[in-house]
């Protein structure tokens, strides 16, 4: 007989893999290497996935492996900024260059009809690796050589066949600044890792993700095609079936929690990868929720886990000392969770405003 999983069994199963059943105690460094990676297109959102899963986490110590080059904002998954190690950065950019080249082909194929990609690319590489520059600056400079191109399609152009690092102070607490470019290469000063295999990228999705359908697996990456590679790895992964009849890959080790296991109210960020990491979204957020949570414009708003679910968004607004936390619940929450969500809330508002004389909790 084949285990099925239901919707609360894969929540539970899931919450515990990405360290919000309860929080970690391991390294900043070892919690990123285990999500294999933090949606960031915004610099600020991982560091409260990271408050909300690393016990007594601090802006600090995220920071700071970026300064020391540790930790990598870069293209990867889905063609969007990551947040990984170093190592991953090395060594999963070059099993997902089918992704970029797709993501170019669909956004500026026309406009780059007939270029040569790799001399564009060769020309960018040489101007991010002689200064960091912005995605505008790449553009305009690449324009002076091929001004029948349009900027903003060299720029991405480059951007696909160059794995570009967006460097401090972009993506540091408390900090802003543009988003400057230079090679990964030249970022740490090594070679892109070309020994990694999908086989390896599969085992890593599935211990941060699983259990799991390839199409998941697919929507997390932007890869496709990976029954076969799947079906290769079968003599490492356990199989079971959802409550459709779907079959769910699995590590061995990975947990996999009782479905009444309790779940702690959790506040996550914004674009958290819980959200955009599979095909079928129901173990996370129910599909009434859906349009709440994500915008027309592609923003993945902050929002909270109730009973280990999407039930609600919230926000933070701070006036010179005066920090306020806005929780706003689908539903009405019961009085305990009321309670619990207050709790919580003031801890987030100690995380995320040290210095407020004044906080304070609205919605509920």
């Amino acid at each position: 007989m084949v285990q099925v999983f239901d919707r609360r069994a894969l929540n539970r199963a899931l919450l515990a893999r990405q360290l919000l059943l309860v929080r970690a105690d391991i390294p900043v460094y070892d919690a990123i290497h285990h999500l294999a990676g933090m949606q960031s297109q915004v610099p600020i959102p991982p560091y409260f996935g990271l408050w909300t899963r690393i016990r007594d986490f601090q802006p600090d110590e995220l920071s700071s492996l970026i300064m020391s080059r540790r930790v990598i904002r870069i293209g990867l998954m889905r063609s969007t900024i990551h947040l990984v190690t170093d190592q991953d950065a090395l060594s999963f950019r070059p099993l997902l260059q089918s992704v970029m080249d797709r993501g170019l082909q669909g956004s500026y194929g026309r406009q780059l009809q007939g270029a040569d990609l790799e001399e564009i690319a060769e020309a960018g590489r040489s101007l991010v690796e002689t200064h960091p520059r912005t995605f505008a600056e790449i553009g305009k400079l690449l324009q002076a050589q091929w001004p029948d191109r349009d900027a903003t399609a060299l720029a991405n152009a480059v951007r696909n066949k160059v794995p570009l690092v967006q460097i401090p102070p972009r993506g540091l607490w408390g900090k802003s600044g543009s988003a400057m470019h230079t090679s990964l290469e030249a970022w740490l000063g090594q070679p892109l890792i070309s020994t990694m295999t999908l086989d390896v990228m599969i085992l890593r999705y599935l211990a941060a993700f699983g259990p799991a359908r390839v199409q998941d697996i697919q929507t997390w990456s932007g890869l496709t095609k990976l029954q076969e590679t799947v079906d290769r790895l079968l003599p490492h992964l356990l199989t079971f079936q959802d409550e459709a009849g779907h079959v769910l890959y699995d590590v061995p080790r990975a947990p996999r929690p009782a479905a009444d296991t309790h779940a702690p109210v959790r506040f996550l960020g914004e674009f958290d990868n819980m959200l955009l990491s599979y095909a079928d979204r129901s173990r996370i957020i129910a599909d009434e929720y859906r349009t709440r949570v994500f915008t027309d414009n592609g923003i993945i708003r902050s929002s909270i886990l109730i009973n280990g679910f999407v039930q609600g968004l919230w926000r933070i607004e701070s006036k010179k000392k005066h920090a306020v936390l806005t929780i706003e619940p689908f539903i009405p929450p019961e009085a305990d969770v009321a309670q619990a969500l207050k709790e919580e809330g003031m801890r987030l508002l100690a995380f995320a405003a040290p210095d407020a004389v004044f906080r304070e909790i609205q919605g509920i």
